[in-house]
């Protein structure tokens, strides 16, 4: 039965940390969109900068017919900065979010979020109890308003929040969402200068992982003695023949058949182990016409 999955495109420093068994929650303002979580705050012009006291509820589902901003400012209202910036500063103490997409191998994430065809693709059972609390992201024309009243109305899902610009559509992201509370610190901080928390993501979560066309040799290698005895697959990509795709070189099956696949885009990975495998592979890289030419990544 084909399992329902959720992907993540990583760098391959990131892909040893999550084989390894930790992911990144991470806070709103360390991602690279400065709209993250950050509407329009409606409120009345003779309020003032207000600074709200509030909660949210992680695993709230959108409500029907929430407290809504409204669609344009009315007489007496205005769009206060300030306040949106200090719920953001909130917001950064207390959630984190981990970004996921539906789609399996877009040509703009493997350049974006996987080192520029370098890296890797991390496909997750979506099914799996670790991603509770599923959020898909609205992609929407204008940002999104709301009136300050709907952050009195305790608590606010943060599903309401979860909209971005249609510049961003190609991602087809979802999103799990924790507290932050509930997350290992790590003894770092990123470029931005926010404190690293990760959560422990089980090994039976991941399904296949997905190198790319241009990941070197070496950790071509690395990986794939990573998950030789892991129930998890493997892929190396390489560009389709036709169009604007990639096509998959089977390495691993994910699952209890492990008999691993040998082609001459894959040989080199198993040439110097001590699989049956390595003779063939060593053959095929000395003989096989294709040899020269499909491990030359474009």
């Amino acid at each position: 039965m084909t399992k329902n999955l959720l992907h993540k495109y990583v760098n391959i420093s990131t892909l040893r940390r999550i084989l390894g068994g930790s992911i990144r929650i991470t806070q709103p303002g360390a991602f690279n969109d400065p709209f993250e979580l950050l509407p329009e705050i409606i409120v009345r012009a003779d309020q003032g900068e207000e600074q709200v006291s509030f909660s949210f509820d992680i695993l709230a589902p959108r409500r029907a017919n929430p407290l809504e901003a409204v669609v344009q400012l009315a007489d007496g209202q205005v769009a206060s900065d300030i306040t949106s910036r200090h719920i953001l500063d909130e917001l950064n103490r207390q959630v984190g979010i981990l970004c996921l997409s539906r789609s399996p191998n877009s040509i703009l994430m493997w350049s974006h979020y996987a080192d520029q065809y370098q890296g890797a693709v991390i496909s997750f059972d979506a099914d799996h109890k670790f991603f509770i609390g599923q959020i898909p992201v609205e992609y929407v024309d204008g940002r999104p308003k709301k009136h300050i009243d709907s952050y009195k109305s305790e608590p606010v899902p943060l599903a309401e929040l979860c909209a971005k610009s249609t510049e961003w559509k190609y991602e087809e992201e979802v999103r799990i969402i924790r507290a932050l509370q509930d997350c290992k610190k790590a003894e770092c901080t990123d470029t931005r200068g926010f404190p690293v928390l990760t959560v422990d993501v089980p090994q039976e979560a991941i399904v296949t992982v997905a190198l790319g066309e241009r990941t070197p040799v070496a950790e071509q290698k690395e990986v794939y003695q990573l998950l030789r005895e892991t129930k998890i697959g493997l892929t190396l990509s390489a560009v389709d023949n036709v169009g604007y795709g990639f096509r998959q070189e089977r390495i691993l099956f994910p699952g209890e058949f492990r008999n691993p696949t040998v082609s001459p885009r894959t040989a080199h990975i198993f040439a110097d182990t001590d699989s049956f495998l390595a003779e063939v592979a060593r053959r095929m890289i000395d003989d096989h016409p294709a040899s020269a030419i499909v491990n030359k990544t474009v």
